[in-house]
């Protein structure tokens, strides 16, 4: 059966098996088919402008637009970032909105991250921007409600509404700093989010409601991801979907994942998609173990993934709704956790979810 969460209704449906049929008890191996209604998505919010200064991807050695490749293999959403007025990244309203209308061109699903911030916005940094830098607490909210009510209203006006929208980016130490920093000021932090989530009711107009997704950086981390949501729940903030951040040499071990993962299903009973994570195809970042838990190399990366997205799948009550890549078309330092080798040659990572042949 499909499952429209909470009566929200995304553009893609979610899907639970039907008749109590059981979905991937071990991780897939590279080609075999996704489950219908799983999300497969990248985070491109760089593509743009890759493509911009002239880089072209190729598939199997013919060259293809990065979001062309990316239907081919079977990904059916992105997710693109919004930051308020940046200087250093690209990731402002109107690059996202033309962003969003490609990707909406090929039919793929959308999630949008507002990140609140003029620059990266994650644990270790939730800088308020500086038009904001001075305004008190009540104009914060009312600074939040405002730039979110009217980004959305731009998405729709355009015809590329989000399908889920984020309010916030890994905000496990909160957002818009000082004001919202975790753990001393849950309250504040509470008022901010649902600021958020008020801007998206407002702009959307009469059109359906994206779902709402709140995001944290633990994806192997039980405790933390108690204590955060617990304290999100008992401050009352409605959201829909849980995100989590899963990268090995940060967030533990693929049993620390499914550990966490059941846990989160069967504590707050919400679906649940790890939002970003990556793999090395190259030698790269350090493990606190000391030793990968998969070869850095092209095939080592495909494994990892096919691991992880066999893990989501595993998720009791088929809560596990999905896994985005970040980010496939990646450059400069982080370019050994593309999917692209550095001639921007896909790799086999990109294999691990393509479609099953045809009859």
């Amino acid at each position: 059966m499909r499952l429209q969460i909470l009566g929200i209704g995304l553009l893609f449906s979610l899907a639970l098996p039907a008749n109590g049929q059981q979905i991937a008890t071990a991780p897939l191996p590279p080609s075999t088919p996704i489950p219908a209604g799983f999300i497969v998505g990248a985070d491109v919010s760089f593509l743009r402008e890759m493509e911009a200064k002239g880089v072209v991807f190729e598939d199997e050695g013919q060259p293809h637009p990065g979001l062309e490749i990316l239907r081919h293999h079977g990904y059916n959403c992105v997710r693109l970032r919004v930051m308020n007025e940046p200087t250093a990244l690209p990731n402002t309203l109107a690059y996202t909105l033309a962003e969003a209308k490609a990707a909406r061109a090929l039919g793929f699903g959308f999630l949008l991250d507002l990140h609140y911030s003029d620059d990266w916005a994650d644990p270790a940094h939730q800088k308020t921007p500086a038009a904001w830098s001075k305004l008190t607490h009540d104009e914060l909210v009312k600074a939040v409600y405002n730039f979110t009510r009217s980004t959305i209203e731009a998405f729709r006006e355009q015809g590329t509404m989000p399908d889920m929208v984020q309010i916030g980016n890994e905000v496990t130490s909160g957002m818009l700093w000082p004001d919202g920093h975790l753990p001393e000021r849950w309250p504040q932090f509470a008022e901010l989010v649902s600021a958020g989530i008020r801007g998206v009711d407002a702009g959307r107009g009469d059109l359906r409601r994206p779902a709402i997704m709140v995001h944290i950086d633990q994806g192997g981390n039980e405790e933390s991801t108690k204590w955060f949501f617990d304290n999100l729940t008992a401050n009352r903030v409605p959201f829909d979907i849980i995100g989590q951040s899963y990268y090995p040499w940060w967030q533990g071990s693929l049993k620390d994942l499914k550990a966490n993962l059941a846990f989160m299903a069967t504590r707050y009973g919400k679906p649940i998609i790890v939002v970003e994570t990556a793999y090395d195809w190259r030698e790269g970042e350090l493990f606190k173990t000391g030793k990968p838990p998969f070869p850095q190399t092209p095939e080592g990366q495909a494994a990892f993934l096919s691991s992880v997205i066999g893990a989501v799948l595993q998720t009791p009550r088929g809560l596990g709704k999905g896994v985005f890549w970040w980010e496939p078309m990646a450059a400069g330092e982080i370019a050994k956790r593309g999917m692209f080798d550095d001639r921007h040659n896909a790799l086999p990572a990109l294999r691990v979810t393509d479609p099953a042949p045809g009859p």
